[in-house]
């Protein structure tokens, strides 16, 4: 599970980049202004790569690559920095705001690296990058703004239900649910057998955001996301109606005893409930089971995954997920030999990152090499995705990313209207 769930845990997005104050001058000139980078006469060249991988399997993988490489090419010095996700977002967001960035450097892409590129601080790979049509086109969209691509994904996922399937069979449940109307019906069902149907950190707010973000997904339909984004205009009635199908949830009371307290991966949080046994059902992304061992305990066989249920007369389908990954992207004016070692990383050595089992394709195809049914599941959803969006968190400024987490742990405290959430949203947006 490595290195990417904690970054998703901590929230992906680089905050404090609002106000961008940069030296232009210094973002797009000589590489040791900061960044680590330099080529010598004698034709050494030397980068900075600084990412996340802290923690197994990336903090021995990612050094092993890493060595394979310079190996081969001993013209080339990487220097690397690896931080603990929250370490990493301050000392980018400190080397950002002075004009510098590493000549590689660790991306969610959205908003974050939107406002990087806006700012003129990042290399746009579009004319160079010509393999990334061996990338799966839901792992590169991330990092794609007006057609043009910022950044190379070595991982990517997408957020779907993990459910109890002895849980599910306790209720009278065969089946997992394909519609909202049946998924609400399958609630009751589990309330009415004395099973718990949802574990949820409500003191952490992002996990609640999954459920409005898709249901505005299965409402709405991704354009009107989009295009929210673009007119800064949250409040259409698809909006709206997602936020009420969210409150018919909450009115069921769906969720664990304690749960507005709860923590995600916490003692007695959301994955160790779902882990124990004392709850059937999790909307969360795929490095759940992982956590779900390390908070409580591995449901094994008895674990199973299902995509977020389709909404009567909603625009959306079953086939668009709700996601994100990891990558890298590249400072303007980083040496070639930089992406390069980019190409070694995510194509030569897709296996190994599999092998590991901390990581989902980012190359197409490669899903047939996963072994485990629940990680295949999810890779399987991926490859046959129609549509993609990246967390809201993620995907729009962070100002409207915390609003977004904040209105929505708000309607499901019983604090706000679906009305008030869009229109907390929309002033978030036109603030930004």
């Amino acid at each position: 599970m490595a290195s990417t769930p904690p970054s998703r845990r901590s929230f992906l997005a680089l905050t404090g980049l609002t106000a961008l104050s940069v030296s232009l001058t210094a973002a797009c000139g000589s590489g040791d202004s900061g960044s680590g980078s330099g080529s010598a006469a004698d034709g050494k060249v030397s980068f900075a790569w600084w990412n996340i991988a802290t923690t197994e399997p990336g903090k021995s993988l990612f050094p092993q690559i890493s060595s394979a490489f310079t190996a081969a090419h001993p013209n080339i010095t990487i220097k690397t920095t690896s931080l603990e996700n929250e370490a990493f977002k301050s000392k980018l967001t400190a080397t950002t705001s002075s004009g510098k960035l590493p000549d590689v450097f660790q991306t969610w892409g959205g908003g974050v690296l939107r406002q990087q590129v806006d700012a003129g601080l990042v290399e746009d790979l579009t004319g160079v990058l010509g393999w990334s049509s061996d990338l799966t086109p839901v792992s590169l969209q991330p990092y794609q703004f007006e057609g043009r691509t910022y950044g190379v994904p070595y991982d990517i996922g997408m957020v779907g239900f993990w459910y109890n399937k002895k849980l599910f069979a306790k209720a009278g449940i065969t089946a997992p649910p394909a519609t909202w109307a049946e998924f609400l019906e399958d609630v009751k069902k589990l309330k009415a057998a004395g099973v718990t149907p949802i574990a949820l950190a409500g003191k952490e707010k992002w996990p609640g955001h999954f459920y409005w973000a898709h249901l505005a997904m299965r409402v709405a339909g991704l354009p009107a996301l989009q295009q929210a984004a673009t007119t800064k205009d949250f409040t259409g009635a698809g909006f709206v109606r997602a936020g009420t199908h969210l409150k018919e949830l909450v009115d069921l009371q769906p969720f664990q005893t304690g749960f507005l307290g709860a923590g995600y991966s916490t003692p007695g949080g959301q994955a160790a409930t779902m882990g124990n046994g004392q709850a059937a059902m999790e909307l969360m992304g795929q490095w759940a089971p992982s956590v779900q061992k390390d908070a409580g305990a591995d449901l094994g066989a008895n674990l199973g995954f299902f995509p977020f249920p389709t909404v009567d007369g909603g625009v959306g389908r079953a086939t668009e997920v709700l996601g994100g990954g990891g990558g890298f992207a590249l400072r303007k004016g980083a040496p070639k030999e930089a992406l390069e070692f980019l190409k070694f990383l995510v194509l030569e050595n897709e296996s190994k990152l599999l092998a590991s089992n901390g990581y989902l394709p980012v190359v197409k195809g490669a899903e047939s090499q996963l072994a485990d049914a629940n990680r295949k599941a999810v890779a399987d959803s991926l490859a046959n995705a129609t549509g993609f969006q990246l967390y809201l968190d993620q995907a729009y400024p962070p100002a409207v990313g915390q609003e977004v987490n904040d209105s929505v742990a708000d309607l499901i405290a019983g604090r706000k209207t679906p009305e008030q959430v869009t229109k907390s949203i929309t002033e978030a947006a036109k603030g930004a």
